[in-house]
């Protein structure tokens, strides 16, 4: 019994406040002793928050660039191809639409090639006192904070011990992103407008052999105008057997009157002549490499090697001009609506000091300091 009187008196309220009252005094007596090392930790404190290279932070935040909608139906109008035709490609590219813009804009802000960039145009090597690339694109990605918020908009936040070169750096990153923008093919119309612009050529250049196999073939068969040709050529030929059944009349009236050895008579004879030889030589003669005059026998053959070759000209000129067509209007689209990087807050120098936080480092030391010497009392009043 007395030892469980003992027990509830201690764990009493009175013992409480014995103890509470006992501390509070013991503090307040070496308040004294406590606010001389505050003040020396305040100090010290003081000394190396000064000893702290000043940091400036600049920020720029930019609108995120939003992907516009594709004109492949514009596209299919202007070409002249219906909704059920057109090539398949079309189809196949109109899946190339990014779904999360921010995402892709703050990976391409966090990129290498930008962070060199900066690198090589602030000359941050020699500025960081770094030894090669590596170490100063470290040091650039650690001053670096880069972020996007739920409004779409990107915040670009660069600190420097400058405070121009820290604007400068923050919008740099913008200009340097406008520089990749339109680099890199982001935007549906991009990719469409690269498609086609290979196909185009190409397809220029596969017509320009259709050309010279047409030319070659002119050159080699002689037509020039196949329906044209065939025309003049049956004129001719009906022409030269009139007159040659003209003459042929004449020379036998001729022959009822004359001697064989008159000179008319030879002469009509000279000239009957000639044109059985030019009959002969357009029926079935060979003509010379590149004349207009093709032999009747080889018209069929030359005129039908003729209209394949027009034929594959023609249809390679129809591609060419369809492709063209779905070109233009991929650039135009692309031009039209090239995401622009829109400037909300531009960059300026900053007036204050980021880091370091001197008073927070002096009152953090100064009541760490209080706090520790508190305790040490204690300590030494109620263990020592």
């Amino acid at each position: 019994m007395p030892m469980l009187r003992t027990a509830l008196e201690e764990s009493s309220p009175a013992a409480d406040e014995i103890v509470l009252s006992d501390l509070i005094r013991t503090v307040i007596a070496a308040k004294r002793k406590i606010g001389v090392v505050a003040l020396a930790a305040g100090a010290a404190a003081a000394i190396v928050a000064f000893l702290i290279p000043v940091q400036y932070t600049a920020e720029t935040v930019i609108l995120t660039p939003q992907q516009p909608q594709s004109s492949l139906s514009t596209m299919a109008q202007m070409a002249g191809i219906g909704a059920g035709g057109g090539l398949s490609a079309i189809g196949l590219l109109s899946g190339f639409g990014f779904h999360n813009p921010t995402d892709l804009y703050v990976g391409i802000l966090q990129s290498r090639t930008i962070t060199d960039a900066l690198i090589k145009r602030f000359d941050l090597k020699r500025v960081y006192g770094s030894r090669d690339l590596y170490a100063a694109r470290k040091r650039l990605v650690r001053r670096t904070s880069i972020r996007a918020g739920k409004n779409t908009l990107i915040h670009i936040r660069v600190d420097d011990r400058n405070p121009e070169r820290a604007a400068q750096l923050a919008q740099a990153y913008v200009e340097e992103l406008a520089k990749q923008n339109s680099t890199v093919a982001l935007t549906e119309a991009s990719q469409r407008r690269m498609f086609f612009e290979a196909q185009l050529a190409k397809e220029k250049d596969v017509l320009a052999d259709a050309e010279i196999a047409m030319r070659n073939t002119q050159q080699t068969t002689g037509l020039v105008a196949p329906t044209g040709q065939a025309e003049a050529l049956v004129r001719s030929l009906s022409q030269l057997h009139a007159e040659i059944l003209t003459r042929q009349a004449q020379l036998s009236a001729m022959r009822l009157y004359v001697a064989d050895d008159n000179p008319r008579l030879q002469a009509a004879k000279h000239e009957l002549s000639s044109l059985q030889a030019e009959l002969d030589r357009l029926e079935q003669g060979n003509h010379a490499k590149g004349s207009v005059e093709v032999p009747a026998g080889e018209l069929p053959t030359a005129g039908l090697e003729y209209l394949r070759k027009y034929r594959d000209v023609k249809y390679h000129e129809a591609l060419f001009e369809i492709l063209s067509k779905q070109y233009e209007a991929a650039r135009l689209d692309e031009a039209r609506s090239s995401p622009a990087i829109q400037v909300i807050d531009k960059a300026i120098p900053p007036e204050r000091k980021s880091w370091p936080p001197r008073t927070l480092f002096i009152l953090g030391a100064m009541l760490t300091a209080a706090l520790t010497a508190a305790f040490w009392n204690l300590r030494n009043r109620f263990i020592g």
